[in-house]
């Protein structure tokens, strides 16, 4: 008797290869065999999705030039800590202008 394996090639749409990453991504304690056995495809389609659409975590880095979360909340804490600073020096630019412009006649 000769055996003989056919594989059939699916194309599959982009939404549903998006949502296949969805899902590896918050499997929660299944492991990618299970995903991939509940989306009928092999584990290895499953990791060249994740590779080639990335989780939204990596997708977020690359819009943002590579910045983990943890850099982007330091850089913007030093921004903000920055915009403070310079607002409190225009407040009292304007305080001092003002006291200065009540004394002169008009």
């Amino acid at each position: 008797m000769e055996t003989t394996t056919t594989t059939e090639r699916h194309k599959r749409p982009g939404a549903f290869k998006r949502e296949a990453v969805r899902l590896l991504e918050t499997r929660g304690g299944r492991t990618v065999a299970d995903v991939a056995a509940s989306l009928g495809v092999v584990e290895n389609l499953l990791h060249s999705w994740k590779k080639k659409y990335g989780s939204a975590a990596d997708r977020a880095r690359r819009e943002r030039g590579g910045e983990t979360p943890g850099d982007e909340l330091k850089r913007l804490r030093r921004e903000n800590a920055q915009l403070r600073h310079e607002r409190d020096v225009l407040e009292k630019s304007i305080a001092i202008l003002a006291r200065g412009t009540a004394h002169e006649p008009v």
